[in-house]
């Protein structure tokens, strides 16, 4: 199925969860990370029973240090 991650589209298994979905592509789930589906941020503490859905948008944010 697909799913859009960061307005790209990413083919994923069907009832996948957040957690498989960022292993799937190597992205560490560390701290600085956030992860909202359809614009509605998801609580770490969920990742791992979201399942997301057909044509879900995904939106995985970086946090960066700067000035």
């Amino acid at each position: 199925m697909n799913i859009y991650l960061n307005n790209t589209p990413q083919e994923i298994q069907a009832s996948s969860t957040i957690t498989n979905v960022l292993g799937s592509l190597n992205i560490p789930a560390q701290k600085g990370v956030a992860i909202a589906v359809n614009n509605n941020v998801i609580p770490r503490a969920e990742w791992e029973a979201h399942i997301l859905m057909a044509e879900d948008k995904v939106t995985l944010i970086k946090a960066t240090q700067g000035g």
